[in-house]
């Protein structure tokens, strides 16, 4: 899928009405296929962006075009058609506590099924060996029937990868895919993200804290800063200069102390957000 943003405003979705941009004036193109890192500070946007790309958040000023048309001025059918096309994985997938990974994963497949297979699904899982095949890539198979709330924070971030791969999107925006992962299993799940995404000739726009791990892994990398594209290169191009005038209000970012969510190997609570 094509992208192409020009002078892109929004606000994030939780700010007050009185608060400024999260995005301002954002210039920005991809080709099909293409493979961006987006990196930045805290509070530099990326999210923002993401979101913006899955046509979750509406721009306040510029346009956005996804394969040179602009999906707010679709019919609402054609909108949500379009959508289906598109996969947003969240930093912390949210994964109901009781539900079987397996059920988790294959939620990927939802935009391209029918109401009733997607209730029947519920209760007869079909596609168990597609499901199966993308938790190996991630080195979960063993985890296929397990109940959610019995994984640890890096695992389900990992069945959100696995969902992903289901999703099968034209364009896969993932956000901090590595937060709860160690770097063993970073490399790992990068990797095989970025593979997938490769084998299904996805766009895909990866949010990263991992700098060194975005520069590694992506031909072409963003930096944000306060809502801003500060630069857009090719990771080879990227020198020091470059990154201590991103991280320049938060050094300690780019020296690898951003916040984690939890250690990898350490279970936790699943917190659900209704709404």
């Amino acid at each position: 899928m094509r992208i192409e943003l020009r002078q892109l405003s929004a606000a994030h979705p939780a700010a007050s009405r009185t608060a400024g941009h999260a995005l301002t004036g954002v210039d920005l193109q991809l080709h099909s296929g293409e493979h961006v890192a987006v990196i930045g500070p805290s509070g530099a946007g990326k999210t923002t962006l993401l979101q913006a790309l899955a046509c979750a958040l509406r721009p306040q000023a510029g346009s956005l075009l996804l394969d040179d048309a602009d999906p707010w001025r679709l019919s609402h059918r054609a909108l949500q058609r379009l959508r289906g096309t598109l996969f947003l994985a969240p930093q912390m997938p949210p994964l109901p506590p009781r539900q079987r990974v397996v059920t988790a994963v294959l939620a990927g497949r939802l935009p391209r099924m029918s109401l009733w297979q997607s209730v029947r699904s519920l209760f007869y899982p079909v596609g168990i060996a597609e499901a199966d095949a993308a938790l190996e890539r991630f080195d979960l198979a063993d985890k296929l029937f397990a109940r959610v709330d019995r994984l640890s924070g890096g695992e389900r971030q990992r069945v959100g990868l696995a969902r992903a791969l289901l999703a099968r999107a034209s364009l896969l925006l993932v956000d901090e895919p590595l937060s709860a992962l160690d770097p063993t299993r970073a490399r790992q799940a990068l990797a095989s993200l970025t593979s997938a995404a490769r084998e299904q000739r996805a766009t895909l726009v990866c949010t990263m804290h991992d700098v060194p791990m975005a520069l590694a892994h992506f031909p072409r990398v963003v930096g944000m800063q306060q809502g801003r594209v500060a630069f857009d290169l090719p990771a080879a191009q990227v020198s020091p200069a470059h990154l201590q005038a991103l991280y320049a209000q938060r050094p300690d970012e780019l020296a690898g102390a951003a916040p984690r969510i939890e250690p990898d190997d350490v279970a936790g609570p699943v917190t659900m957000h209704c709404r």
